[in-house]
């Protein structure tokens, strides 16, 4: 079972991603993303999908034209969990 991040643990966590952002009403984090169009934003998409598949763990997320807008939460833990960090860093080094 996939546990929620807590206390000190999860503070530090989303310490370590200065670009993503806390939502607090789906307890996850969430980053937008932009290209020189949609081709790239395409690509970059499709990466991280083969990331996100490796990991069974996949992104909520939306693309127009050149933005890839991404949330990440863990519905087996009911919010942000270490699956949610280790993704976002992830994703990070694709961009």
């Amino acid at each position: 079972m996939v546990r929620k991040l807590e206390g000190a643990e999860r503070a530090e966590a989303l310490a370590s991603l200065p670009d993503w952002t806390h939502e607090p009403k789906r307890d996850g984090i969430t980053r937008s993303f932009k290209f020189a169009d949609f081709t790239r934003a395409f690509g970059f998409m499709t990466s991280v999908a083969i990331l996100a598949e490796k990991a069974d763990h996949h992104p909520e997320w939306s693309n127009v034209y050149n933005r890839v807008d991404i949330l990440l939460t863990t519905h087996d833990a009911d919010g942000l969990s270490q699956r949610d960090i280790d993704l976002a860093r992830a994703i990070d080094a694709l961009f």
